[in-house]
């Protein structure tokens, strides 16, 4: 099974001392570099959620190829976003753990 997730379940997890439950789950967790930059070198540290993601090595970094396909959607999401979905698609993930949602139509007036 290929599981490809974002930045906020790995913090929230992480912050609660359930990061282990991605492995118990899944195994291993794909990530793009820029989830990683996101969560370990640019996030604050939230009981020890950087130590954490860093230290699991069950959560493999992996580079996105299409870079163009993560620049045409950073016009709707940040990088981390974007590089999840692309490689999700990319490695013709099984699972994608995010925590968007689409806005409301409603709520923009």
């Amino acid at each position: 099974m290929i599981v490809v997730s974002n930045t906020t379940p790995l913090i929230g997890l992480a912050s609660i001392g359930k990061l282990e439950f991605l492995h118990q789950l899944f195994g291993k967790i794909h990530i793009p570099t820029a989830v990683y930059n996101e969560t370990v070198l640019a996030g604050h540290e939230k009981d020890n959620a950087k130590r954490e993601v860093s230290g699991a090595s069950w959560i493999e970094i992996v580079n996105i190829q299409d870079c163009l396909a993560v620049d045409v959607l950073l016009d709707e999401l940040d990088l981390g976003e974007a590089e999840t979905i692309i490689l999700a698609s990319e490695l013709k993930a099984d699972w994608v753990l995010m925590d968007e949602k689409k806005d409301d139509v409603n709520s923009l007036n």
